[in-house]
Formats: structure tokens, C-alpha cells, sequence
């Protein structure tokens, strides 16, 4: 049996993933056109959705994402988190290097979960919070990898040395298929390269992070 739906409500919703998949916003006809609705329904929907601050209107008219949309956003993080720590816990055990889980934030790419590895006598400190450009160090660079921007992925992970602190090698990879989410799952290690199998590894923690996230 098919679960009773809101009409309006999926419409509204649909007019957030419009204007969240554009930089430029969107007019009321070109909303209209989309939807596939006359026009006085877009004006109703942008009305009631600019009340709750998730869409805003430019001088033009163009309708775009609201600053509303931040404080839900906050609460993302941690759900990703949470969703992300027992595959990053397996990782860091396993491989005995620390690992991660990275987000895009807008340029930048920024460490939303990290776990250490337990059993290590020295391992690479790196800290939940920790903000890098996206095109340095292997987390950022697997989210512009996973973006089809940088042919660096090869076996499906990405490596690099020393780019973020000397003497340390990280590999990540991208998680592909989640939905409103870019990020990347690694590791960084005191080594002058990261062995093949732990890259593999990488690979299969971040489709286990990304299945997680589904």
C-alpha cells in the first residue's frame, strides 16, 4: 500500500533541490516550467518558504537558497558522524593509522570525524575540525576526484606525501552516491608512502560510509 503523501510539501521540497542545484537562482517561470505547476502555486510556495527563511529573492526576482538552510544544516554533522565512526573505528584498528572522515565546506575541505588507532605506539594527530583548501591533501583532493574534476583516482583512492604536514602520507577516497553530501574517507600515517592494501582498504571503508549515509 502506497503511504499517504503531502502534494504541497513535496513540491516545496522539490523547489529547494532546484535551487540548491543552481549558483545563479531560479525565476518564478522558470520554476513554474520545471515543476511543471502555473505559476501562482510557485508564488505561494516561494511565499511560504521565505517565511521560514529557506528561500530568499534577489534584487532581480530570482529566487534563491535561504540562510534558513544553515541552521538545519548545523545539525548534519552529527548525524554523518555517527552514521561514519564505527566504519572509521574498524579502519584505524586495522591499518593502525588514523582516520577520517572529511567534508566539503564550500573551498575548503573540513574533518567532521576522526579516530585514532589504539593499539599504535605513535600515530598522526588530527583533530575533528581541522579545515585544509580542497585541492590539498588527500581528502580534499578524493571530493574533487569524486567530482570528475581530477583524474588522480587509478586504483580508486587518492595518495599524497608531506602536502599537509612533513614526513606524513595520507590516502582517502571519495564517497560516491550519497545524495546533498560530498566528502571523502582516509587515513594519514608517519610513512614516506601509504601500501597499496591500505589504500584498498580506504576504498572500502568509504563505500561502507556511503551505504551508511543512504
Amino acid at each position: 500500500m502506497t503511504a499517504e503523501t503531502s502534494q504541497t510539501l513535496d513540491r516545496g521540497l522539490r523547489v529547494l533541490k532546484l535551487l540548491a542545484d543552481t549558483d545563479h537562482g531560479l525565476t518564478v517561470t522558470e520554476l513554474s516550467t520545471r515543476l511543471g505547476v502555473n505559476r501562482t502555486v510557485v508564488y505561494r510556495l516561494l511565499a511560504t518558504l521565505e517565511q521560514h527563511s529557506l528561500v530568499r529573492r534577489d534584487i532581480g526576482g530570482r529566487a534563491r537558497v535561504g540562510l534558513g538552510v544553515l541552521r538545519l544544516g548545523r545539525q548534519v554533522h552529527p548525524l554523518v558522524r555517527e552514521a561514519a565512526l564505527p566504519a572509521l573505528r574498524a579502519l584505524a584498528e586495522e591499518v593502525g593509522a588514523t582516520a577520517h572522515l572529511t567534508l566539503a565546506d564550500g573551498a575548503d575541505a573540513l574533518a567532521v570525524a576522526v579516530v585514532e588507532p589504539s593499539w599504535t605506539d605513535y600515530h598522526v594527530a588530527y583533530r575533528t575540525g581541522f579545515r585544509h583548501p580542497l585541492d590539498r591533501g588527500a581528502a580534499g583532493r578524493a571530493i574533487l576526484a569524486g567530482r570528475g574534476r581530477e583524474h588522480e583516482l587509478g586504483p580508486g583512492y587518492v595518495l599524497t606525501h608531506s602536502e599537509l604536514e612533513a614526513g606524513a602520507s595520507g590516502a582517502a577516497a571519495p564517497m560516491l552516491g550519497v545524495l546533498g553530501i560530498e566528502g571523502s574517507v582516509g587515513v594519514v600515517m608517519l610513512a614516506d608512502s601509504v601500501p597499496p592494501k591500505v589504500g584498498d582498504r580506504v576504498v572500502h571503508a568509504a563505500k561502507e560510509v556511503a551505504d551508511a549515509l543512504r
